[in-house]
């Protein structure tokens, strides 16, 4: 089994607010991040793959074809986008980091060869806080 990664970035806004709970819940359960007006993130998105290497190739996956698939599918939907009200992908879930990884798993799930298996999305919010999910 050997593993590949590549890294990618996004830039986009949100508001963690959840409208079942008062002003006051949310302000104290979130915090700035329930700004009424928004607030950003400079994302940074490490997408690993894994699976066994093509004896004709050499590869697990043409790392090109792997950048072009994040950035088209997943990078450009996000990028300079409001991710409450802009996106698909999240326009039904509270826009959290944590879920923000698991929306971005699913869509890159089915769009992965069926040779490879997707092993692990990371997503940085800030160079200090990160998730990591595994399916």
């Amino acid at each position: 089994m050997i593993y590949l990664t590549r890294h990618e970035h996004f830039n986009a806004a949100h508001k963690l607010y959840n409208p079942s709970w008062t002003e006051e819940k949310n302000i104290e359960v979130f915090g700035k991040c329930a700004n009424h007006n928004w607030h950003g993130h400079n994302y940074e998105l490490i997408i690993t793959i894994k699976g066994e290497v093509n004896t004709d190739t050499g590869f697990l996956m043409d790392a090109k074809l792997l950048s072009k698939i994040i950035k088209e599918d997943i990078c450009e939907k996000l990028d300079h986008k409001n991710l409450n009200v802009d996106v698909e992908m999240t326009k039904n879930i509270l826009p959290s980091t944590e879920n923000l990884a698991i929306a971005i798993w699913k869509e890159l799930t089915v769009l992965l060869p069926a040779n490879v298996t997707l092993h692990c999305v990371k997503l940085y919010e800030t160079p200090s806080i990160c998730v990591e999910y595994f399916g």
